[in-house]
């Protein structure tokens, strides 16, 4: 499903964008695998499970 651009032009970044951004940047700093990281990050599995992504609101 492609997201439609916003009212600046641009397009809302995906979930999917923002896990492999994560799991990449994770991996570079700790040595460990960005795929596991991403595995990790997908299955919802979280110690902060009250805690959510903060996300600007739509205009």
């Amino acid at each position: 499903m492609k997201a439609s651009p916003t009212r600046t032009g641009r397009q809302p970044v995906s979930r999917e964008a923002i896990i492999k951004a994560v799991a990449t940047s994770t991996a570079v700093e700790t040595g460990e695998s960005s795929k596991a990281i991403e595995a990790r990050l997908r299955s919802g599995k979280s110690r902060f499970k009250s805690l959510q992504l903060a996300l600007f609101p739509p205009h």
